[in-house]
């Protein structure tokens, strides 16, 4: 998080895709510096403990912690995915939530010899 407020890239300090107003807080608040790795944040504020939309609806005020959480914005098959959550109903998305649960259990996982550990999570055998 701290290189998404203080060392973004080059040319900018702070991530364009973060809300300010977000990112004032945190700076103000949470993470006081770039150097700052033991602060713990919340990826979800306010609703750490609980199951429901919270998370999305902060994707979409561009309040996600992480920069993975903004790409989410940027494609527009995940944006269509994050509005349809949204503007649906939550029981609809325990539903699916479920559902999709369901589907990752049946996932071979290869292990030990059979598995391979990616170097690069884009690019098989790496």
């Amino acid at each position: 998080m701290n290189t998404r407020l203080y060392n973004f890239s080059t040319t900018v300090k702070q991530d364009p895709s973060l809300d300010s107003q977000y990112a004032a807080n945190l700076k103000a608040n949470k993470c006081k510096s770039l150097n700052d790795n033991s602060t713990i944040l919340e990826m979800d504020p306010g609703s750490s403990r609980s199951f429901d939309l919270s998370y999305y609806r902060l994707v979409l005020k561009r309040r996600g912690l992480f920069q993975s959480d903004s790409a989410l914005t940027t494609n527009s098959a995940t944006l269509k995915v994050i509005n349809d959550l949204v503007n649906g109903s939550e029981k609809k998305f325990f539903k699916a939530f479920a559902k999709s649960m369901e589907k990752m259990g049946r996932v071979k996982v290869k292990t030990g010899s059979a598995g391979v550990i990616r170097t690069r999570c884009s690019v098989a055998g790496s």
